[in-house]
């Protein structure tokens, strides 16, 4: 990284970002409180407003959103006729799911082969710390350009909509010329990216049943109708046989005219075991940039361990729907609860419940703010050009932000690079990603606040 006072000072205050981001990680902030105490996400919402008060922000409030859960916003006051920048993260994380298979625990930083692991690391309180790095970067260099909005979300994770709710019925709250969105991340460690699609979400829970209870697999399998047998023909249709996505009514040949992934790249990043072939057909961006693409999230049904000889009764699943831009995600979850619907067999009964749900997006990367950003990532990255890739995870508020706030420009980036494996076992942040993207989104606001 070149030489300048932004980086210097970056630098020297990694340290403190990475015992801040210890604590952070250490609260189990996932917002579902029937798997972890709601009073874990409050603490973490806390920690947020004390560091906004710390820096000085105005304003600090925790705000109850609709879902139940809290978001952390503060005003930081810049130049008179200065323009304003939302800055935007979330602090609630994913289930650790199996905790034996992370190798250190998942709620304790731990430093390992250069990277810093623990759940929330990269995605997204690593973000947090990435926002406040920038900040404190640019106060000791002159001062903050800018006049800053923040905004913590506590509930991204969930797709319960709490925040964008809150926005629509506070219209003036997260009002800004230019959002930076801190949740999305480099198409590789090392080369500096800006996301320019999500796609959208939808979440359907399905439930069949057939019988009134559970039965003897001896003396009635083979003519009683087995309400998991039928889930599984249900959860089977939406998937043909090259294992692309098949719902019925919606789109699925979309083309990624953009940066490509290379086949070979992906397998490595996904780590696909050998012999085993990726699924769907077209290029790999095709896929997870371009298409739907349906994930079977979770089934109610009986353990392995303890299972008896029945036929069951009943049985759910839990599915996520991904639509890339263009697709609009209301539609998209009626067609798949249809779908659903028609393809269960044997007259089981079925019922289907939405239970989350977020638009595509789409960014106009040559608009001012871009221009800005790419100015700044190339300093940062020692002359790498800036690239713009999609993104096949949703991000809700965007869109919200979008039809709020028309004039605005949106831009995302993070530290969510493949390496980081956001959502699974062992998630980490590289932290000179960390240090990188600080130093980025610093000399971003500078350029940005003097039309350079």
């Amino acid at each position: 990284m070149p030489s300048n006072p932004i980086a210097e000072t970056v630098a020297s205050l990694m340290p403190r970002a990475k015992a801040e981001l210890t604590e952070l990680v250490a609260f189990k902030s996932v917002a579902d409180f029937e798997q972890y105490p709601k009073s874990e996400s409050e603490a973490a919402a806390h920690w947020v407003a004390d560091a906004l008060r710390t820096e000085g922000f105005e304003d600090v409030a925790l705000l109850d959103t609709p879902d139940g859960t809290q978001s952390v916003y503060g005003y930081l006051p810049g130049p008179e006729g200065a323009p304003t920048v939302l800055l935007y993260a979330h602090y609630d994380v994913q289930p650790p799911l199996d905790e034996s298979g992370w190798s250190t625990p998942p709620f304790e930083l731990t430093e390992r082969d250069g990277r810093w692991y623990g759940r929330g690391s990269a995605d997204c309180k690593g973000g947090v710390i990435m926002h406040l790095l920038a900040l404190r970067a640019l106060k000791a260099n002159g001062g903050i350009p800018v006049a800053v909005k923040f905004i913590a979300e506590g509930s991204e994770e969930q797709g319960t909509g709490g925040l964008e709710r809150y926005a629509e019925a506070h219209p003036d709250l997260l009002r800004a010329d230019t959002i930076v969105i801190g949740d999305a991340g480099n198409f590789r460690a090392g080369l500096p990216t800006v996301t320019a699609t999500l796609r959208g979400m939808t979440l359907v829970r399905v439930e069949v049943d057939t019988l009134e209870g559970n039965l003897h697999s001896g003396q009635f399998g083979g003519a009683a109708p087995d309400a998991l047998a039928a889930l599984v023909r249900v959860l089977d249709s939406l998937r043909a046989e090259d294992g692309s996505t098949t719902v019925d009514g919606l789109d699925s040949a979309g083309v990624w005219e953009g940066l490509q992934y290379a086949e070979d790249d992906f397998r490595r990043d996904a780590k696909v075991l050998d012999g085993v072939g990726l699924i769907g057909e077209g290029t790999v961006a095709d896929r997870i940039w371009a298409r739907p693409a349906v994930t079977v999230l979770g089934i109610d049904c009986p353990p392995v361990v303890g299972a008896t000889p029945s036929v069951q009764a009943g049985a759910r699943a839990l599915i996520s729907l991904r639509v890339p831009p263009g697709v609009d995600a209301a539609e998209a979850t009626k067609l798949l609860r249809a779908h659903l619907e028609a393809h269960t067999p044997w007259g089981a009964r079925v019922r289907t419940e939405q239970v989350g749900q977020g638009q595509a997006f789409r960014a106009d990367v040559t608009s001012p703010a871009y221009e800005a950003m790419a100015a700044a990532l190339s300093e940062a990255y020692d002359g790498r050009q800036m690239q713009a890739s999609g993104m096949g995870g949703s991000i809700p508020l965007c869109n919200t932000l979008g039809a709020l706030y028309p004039q605005a420009e949106i831009l995302l980036i993070g530290l969510s690079e493949p390496e980081a494996q956001i959502h699974a076992v062992n998630e980490s942040v590289s932290p000179d990603e960390l240090e990188r993207m600080s130093v980025a989104e610093a000399l971003f606001l500078q350029r940005y606040a003097t039309g350079a």
